[in-house]
């Protein structure tokens, strides 16, 4: 009906590894119990494009306990974790229309499938599933969403986009603009787990390396402290002048890319814009260069470039592609040039999804208490919910913090400061 891999003995396994996420995610089952209890988002019905991951499976299993019809496709084709997806539609009832190693076909397939389930609220990464919605079903099924919702920080921008241009045909609400999620799941999460990427693909020694970030946003900023904490020498590649003085004072390297393109080893391109990676600097990179992705969309590598001016290609490892260019230097492309934290590895650390993920759920919430006084905007994450969200995140690992004094409270709500 709407899983189409054919061993669902998979389901097992994937049940267990959703419940040891569930482990590292406190806060999120906290929203759990109370969403079962109080059950506030009774018949809505959510369209969720997202990876399919055991952290993402216990975001949709937390959205039906609070009373949601939960529809599941992916947001990547290379991201879904088949076991999770299984045991999602066999132990859970929720459906998945995913699988890994989808193709763009069936990858679109998949968003119509979940679209045509007529959600109420969309729940986005990457915003493909608002981006399909308004192209090829609007007005009919538009006018019958409250609102929806953005993970990423390329979704965002997508959205923004919309709104700029007066395109956008409901709310949506900012997750990724969160406080608890871009300075937590975007640099620590992104950080680490692209990291995690890069060493299951290759198996390379980082420390001694020239490591290469294109990007410094937070995810580049996760990247590129990770990298450094590992004895990597990073360089910073930047077009902004605030963000590449930040790097600056971060204590890395900054130079243009083309200038980094003759001494890396490793690049990571996290920037969100397309070919930032191309033939220009392809041709300059030392024999057996490896290149990444950690930007959502497999669009920052510029692939056909490097098919264009190689003379083979081969697959030399898992997730491993070595492109042999005409001036004889190999090219090694990780995971596709796409996600490498989700084509590589697992993606983020559950511990940082919940945060993330209690955004989603809270916002999903927000978004069926408050739709009617909301316009067609991209809203942020309103700052009680935020400030909620790390209250219960403090308390889950045990720690505690200092409150303001009556007197202090005085002081900082009067204009007669000092006196």
């Amino acid at each position: 009906m709407n899983y189409d891999i054919k061993d669902i003995k998979l389901s097992a396994k994937g049940k267990m590894r959703i419940e040891w996420a569930n482990q590292n995610m406190p806060v999120l089952n906290l929203i759990h119990e109370r969403f079962a209890k109080g059950r506030p988002l009774k018949d809505i019905r959510i369209g969720c494009c997202l990876h399919i991951t055991t952290e993402t499976a216990n975001l949709a299993i937390t959205l039906k306990a609070g009373g949601a019809d939960v529809f599941l496709c992916a947001s990547n084709p290379l991201s879904t974790q088949d076991d999770v997806a299984a045991s999602l539609v066999k132990d859970y009832k929720i459906p998945v229309f995913a699988s890994k190693g989808e193709d763009r076909e069936t990858y679109y397939r998949h968003l119509q499938t979940v679209l045509n389930q007529n959600p109420q609220i969309t729940m986005d990464d990457g915003a493909d599933l608002v981006s399909t919605l308004h192209a090829r079903r609007f007005p009919l099924h538009t006018q019958k969403i409250l609102g929806g919702t953005e993970e990423t920080t390329t979704g965002v921008i997508r959205l923004r986009a919309m709104e700029k241009k007066g395109v956008l045909r409901y709310p949506v609400i900012a997750v990724n603009d969160a406080y608890t999620k871009h300075l937590f799941d975007n640099r620590y999460g992104t950080g680490q787990s692209s990291i995690d990427g890069i060493l299951r693909a290759t198996n390379v020694l980082l420390a001694g390396s020239n490591f290469v970030v294109c990007g410094y946003g937070w995810c580049g900023r996760g990247v590129a402290m990770r990298a450094k904490g590992m004895g990597a020498k990073v360089i910073v590649c930047e077009v902004d002048s605030l963000k590449a003085l930040e790097a600056t004072m971060d204590g890395f390297v900054v130079l243009p890319l083309k200038e980094a393109s003759k001494i890396g080893d490793i690049f990571v391109t996290v920037s969100g814009d397309v070919n930032v990676l191309g033939e220009r600097h392809f041709q300059l990179m030392k024999d057996n260069a490896i290149i990444a992705n950690a930007g959502h969309f497999n669009v920052e590598i510029d692939i056909s470039a490097l098919k264009k001016i190689s003379v083979s290609k081969k697959r030399i490892r898992n997730s491993v592609e070595q492109y042999k260019l005409k001036n004889g230097r190999r090219i090694n492309l990780l995971g596709e040039g796409r996600l490498i934290n989700l084509a590589a590895a697992e993606g983020h650390p559950a511990a940082v999804m919940d945060l993330s993920f209690a955004n989603q759920a809270l916002s999903a919430e927000y978004i069926v208490q408050n739709y009617k006084d909301l316009e067609k905007k991209v809203y942020s994450v309103p700052l009680q919910i935020d400030k909620k969200i790390a209250e219960l995140k403090l308390k889950a690992m045990g720690i505690r913090i200092d409150s303001l004094s009556k007197e202090q409270k005085k002081y900082l709500d009067s204009w007669e400061m000092g006196t």
